[in-house]
């Protein structure tokens, strides 16, 4: 009996200890993949994808509903396409002489007859590569790689089993070949009955296939009455073969031609596995096989249906003049960028939206000011790149600097160059994993369009070793699509019938549901109440009234709701801190940790003069990347110095001065994490870069340790302290001059690093009481904003996963931090500015992970116990008579007192459209398997104040900005009070 599959995915944990084994590059440079089941950072007892079901691999309904059977049949429709015009000896996108020369699966004999095949239906039975990636939004999609790397056959006859040496039953392996005869062909169901007699044969592959490891066997036992034994042809009507045309026998060869035979699958349609150029390329590239199939279909990124990588071939000019070669195709010379910075909807198709295409090469390989711009970094590493003559010149994801380096030169020279963007496919531990599910299609007869044959053999999945990949030796699982009560397991929630969100998200219940693993008992009803994200005033009862379902099926709406409420706590209040408490509820709210000293007008006080200070003070170029060597910038700058690191001095300064005035000093620590900024590429007009290179600088993030009675874990607190450059003065679209500045920074992100620097005191005197079982970290990350994308948390984030983080203290000394475990990070970033459209809302984004959802668990309770406390708060006389708050665009002047908000948390998990997680430094910590909740305020897209000159104290909300930081606070204590244990 082999090792059961997961055993050997989840053997030699932990995977990455020890310095360099957690390489974590910049995300614009290169998307890495998503990792499933247990992360780097999880625990030897993190949980598997699929509990007890050692072959098994979970794909849900919803996976199964809106990405995967839409997709496939958008797929279908252009591969099919191609493939008809193919038989019609019409030229057929996608499908170039290259492909099609000495191609053992469209010889010369059956080339001569496209045209002349009246009875075909190009039954299509593709085994197609898929597997799930991440974008640039932090979605995890199921993508198309291309055509399956293990052969034609394989894919289709491993879907007849569910484990090794386990087969479906036979009745529902015959019923499949029934429907695909009935549905392609016409044939009457009662001719079917006795497959046999209907003339179905199956002729096995020959025992040479082109490549050793495209060995089809075992096949399943139900095949046995219907393999080919010298049967005489005219007994046969249809055949199922994967063999090469070529080598069919002579007379199923003259049958078919002559009309009367059909082959199953059509013969063209595995010519992707016999393009000779790209078995040579095989050779160097394990995975090369996909991507004959894949330039037949065209780039796809909306969050629907499958994911479609641009793949193609590019031509760079030799010498002022063209090459000529019409051997290969299709060229696609140019290509439209996406960022996580762009100003769209999560749920929207930027590509759609986006018209700019920029040449592939400079998208590629070019580090120039002019080609980057605000947000285009080189994207080399996402690429696989070869010569004309299909020699590997690039595999990106692997490459070494050395690597990047003799690709440019190539390129550089001119020629024709196939590629594809390669984005990781997903993986557990060392291994990459590959779903291999055959495309069952035909050409419908009534309709003379391709369609899909549903509830087709779903395949198997293939997992390698992601460095050394053994195609011939993988292990192998079978997908588990999860039926559920309902036939879809989500729901249309509000699409068009509230005001409050236009588009509301497509919510997955099945997540809720599933949730109940948060505190081992029911969800509390307001917390799953804040995961739904109903609309506030809108009770469970109403939302069940709302449910399509109810209409068309009660029966199954009821079963839903039932499901549902048996995971709420049903003795928790349905509308516990749903706005404005009501006038008679006079009881004193339950105890808070800190909101003794963040509920006072002297905490917003010194929240609206500290933000003031760091964001409109002396501290002018806070980006990494400053100052910027180019002539529109230097003419516009106040000082060609970077502030940043006097920023970073002044921060370890102040906390220096709160640890002594606390009596904390020798207990408590304040130092920072140095490190080098290193890329692959070079970017000599960026000061910031240059001086890291030269050894005159160095990047670094600040950092107190408060000590709490576990000094082996720790809850982090962290905002980044850079800024990023303002598009209205650099887009000339906007009337810049293509000078990157650094914005003020006041909402983004000092509204954040006010919190910590407010918070430090508070924590202090928690510890000196006693009531943190474990440590506090305050972190102040550096390098979010582009270019340097993420550099702090990248760098905490691998020696948390290394097993190597140390910090600095004052004179140089070293404390070693390295065995201390991280119970979660609380992320702030963009906390101060209320929505004028949707007031006094705010996101709780959790990462993934049940540790995570515990995280916003808290804060989720610290945001009730808030609205509790200021319900009474505001029946004070110094609050009582007062309004709701307004901004003061001049920050030397404090705005007047207001009433405390009622501020309404949502808790956004990473599936839902509005999360901006992706879009903080939160989604590398929870890449990495660290929990993470990200505070941040209702972000509008479409306002001014983000990355532009109006990141001033004009567009901060004090009363919003100092209950949110209030919140955030009670959230970390609360968590290090519990020690962040679940």
């Amino acid at each position: 009996m082999p090792t059961p599959g997961w055993k050997q995915l989840i053997a030699g944990r932990p995977w990455f200890r020890g310095e360099g084994s957690y390489p974590l590059p910049a995300y614009s440079e290169f998307m890495p993949p998503p990792r499933m089941g247990p992360k780097p950072c999880d625990g030897d007892d993190a949980p598997l994808l699929t509990e007890g079901d050692a072959w098994g691999w979970p794909v849900s309904e919803y996976e199964e509903a809106f990405e995967l059977r839409s997709g496939l049949e958008k797929v279908a429709q252009q591969v099919l396409g191609a493939l008809i015009r193919l038989g019609q000896a019409r030229p057929a996108h996608g499908i170039s002489k290259g492909k099609l020369q000495d191609n053992p699966y469209w010889p010369a004999e059956l080339a001569a007859q496209a045209g002349k095949l009246p009875h075909e239906r190009y039954v299509t039975l593709l085994p197609l590569a898929l597997s799930r990636t991440q974008d640039d939004k932090g979605r995890v999609r199921w993508t198309l790689f291309g055509a399956s790397e293990q052969g034609p056959a394989r894919g289709f006859w491993r879907g007849f089993f569910t484990a090794p040496r386990r087969e479906v039953p036979e009745a529902q392996a015959l019923d499949f070949v029934r429907r695909l005869l009935h549905a392609a062909y016409e044939e009457p169901p009662a001719e079917l009955t006795d497959l046999r007699q209907a003339g179905f044969r199956i002729l096995p592959q020959d025992e040479d296939p082109l490549l050793p490891f495209w060995q089809e066997g075992p096949l399943p036992p139900w095949t046995e009455p219907f393999l080919w034994a010298g049967d005489q042809v005219r007994a046969v009507k249809y055949l199922l073969t994967f063999r090469p045309f070529g080598k069919l026998p002579a007379a199923v060869r003259k049958a078919y031609l002559e009309g009367r035979l059909h082959l199953l699958p059509f013969p063209g349609s595995l010519l992707f596995w016999g393009a000779q150029p790209y078995l040579r390329l095989q050779q160097e590239l394990p995975f090369a096989m996909q991507v004959p199939l894949l330039h037949l279909v065209a780039r796809h990124e909306s969050w629907r249906d499958l994911r479609v990588p641009q793949s193609g071939w590019m031509h760079e000019r030799r010498n002022g003049k063209g090459d000529g070669d019409d051997t290969h195709g299709p060229v696609r010379n140019t290509f439209t960028r996406t960022h996580r910075w762009a100003k769209v909807h999560r749920y929207e198709d930027e590509l759609s939206l986006t018209q700019k295409e920029d040449r592939l090469a400079h998208v590629l390989f070019s580090a120039a000011p002019d080609d980057v711009g605000l947000y285009g970094k080189p994207m080399a590493r996402n690429v696989q790149l070869w010569t004309h003559d299909c020699r590997l010149l690039l595999d990106g994801p692997h490459a070494t600097r050395g690597d990047l380096e003799k690709a440019i030169r190539a390129v550089e020279a001119g020629g024709l160059f196939g590629y594809r963007f390669q984005y990781p496919a997903m993986r557990v531990g060392l291994h990459e994993l590959f779903w291999h599910r055959p495309l069952v299609a035909y050409l419908a007869p009534q309709t003379g369009q391709p369609a899909v044959l549903p509830d087709a053999p779903t395949g198997y999945l293939t997992a390698y070793r992601a460095e050394e990949p053994d195609l011939a030796r993988p292990v192998e699982f079978w997908p588990r699509i999860l039926r559920r009560p309902l036939h879809i397991e989500a729901v249309e929630l509000f699409q068009h019938a509230h005001q409050r969100h236009p588009y509301q998200t497509t919510l997955n219940v099945r997540k809720l549901l599933d949730s109940r693993r948060l505190l081992d008992r029911p969800l509390p009803r307001s917390f799953a109440r804040r995961l739904l994200t109903v609309a506030r005033g809108v009770t469970l009862g109403h939302w069940f009234e709302l449910l399509p379902e109810k209409a068309d099926d009660p029966e199954r709406a009821a079963r839903l709701a039932d499901e549902l409420r048996d995971t709420l706590d049903p003795g928790s209040a349905d509308a516990v801190g749903e706005g404005e408490a009501p006038a008679a509820k006079k009881a004193t709210p339950p105890g808070a940790l800190t909101f003794e000293r963040t509920g006072r007008r002297a905490f917003e006080v010194s929240y609206w003069k500290t933000i003031a200070s760091l964001a409109e003070g002396k501290y002018l170029t806070k980006n990494n990347a400053d100052c910027v060597h180019d002539r529109a910038t230097e003419k516009l700058l106040a000082h060609h110095r970077r502030d940043l690191d006097a920023l970073g001095n002044y921060l370890l300064s102040y906390y220096g001065r709160v640890v002594k005035g606390a009596g904390m000093a020798g207990r408590a620590l304040v130092g920072d994490l140095p490190f080098p900024w290193r890329t692959d590429f070079h970017y000599g007009w960026s000061g910031g870069w240059l001086h890291n290179q030269e050894g005159h600088g160095e990047e670094r993030d600040l950092i107190v340790v408060i000590p709490g009675r576990d000094r082996g874990r720790a809850v982090i607190m962290a905002d980044h302290y850079d800024t990023a450059y303002m598009a209205d003065r650099y887009e000339k679209e906007y009337g810049g001059s293509g000078a990157r500045l650094a914005a003020a920074g006041a909402d983004d992100n000092h509204s954040a690093t006010s919190a910590l620097m407010l918070g430090a005191p508070i924590f202090l005197e928690l510890s000196k009481a006693g009531r943190l079982e474990c440590d506090v970290w305050l972190i102040h990350l550096t390098g979010e904003e582009f270019p340097a994308d993420c550099l702090g948390a990248r760098h905490l984030t691998r020696q948390l996963v290394e097993g190597t983080l140390t910090m600095r203290l004052p004179g140089g000394a070293a404390h070693d931090l390295s065995r201390v475990c991280v119970a979660g990070v609380y992320v702030l970033d963009m906390v101060a500015h209320n929505n004028d459209h949707d007031r006094d809302v705010f996101q709780i984004a959790p990462g993934a992970g049940p540790r995570s959802l515990w995280l916003a668990y808290q804060a989720h309770r610290a945001n009730e116990l808030w609205n509790a406390w200021a319900a009474v708060w505001n029946r004070r006389p110094t609050r009582r008579d007062c309004g709701r708050s307004r901004r003061s665009p001049h920050g030397g002047v404090v705005p007047e007192v207001a009433r405390h908000p009622h501020l309404y948390g949502e808790v956004r998990p990473p599936y839902d459209p509005r999360s901006t997680l992706f879009n903080t430094d939160g989604q590398i910590f929870s890449d990495a398997g660290v929990p993470v909740v990200l505070f941040m305020e209702n972000y509008d897209i479409n306002r001014t104040g983000y990355h532009d000159t109006h990141d001033t104290m004009e567009n901060i909300d004090l009363d919003y900005g100092a209950a949110l930081t209030a919140i955030a606070i009670e959230s970390v204590a609360r968590a290090a009070a519990d020690g962040g244990k679940e």
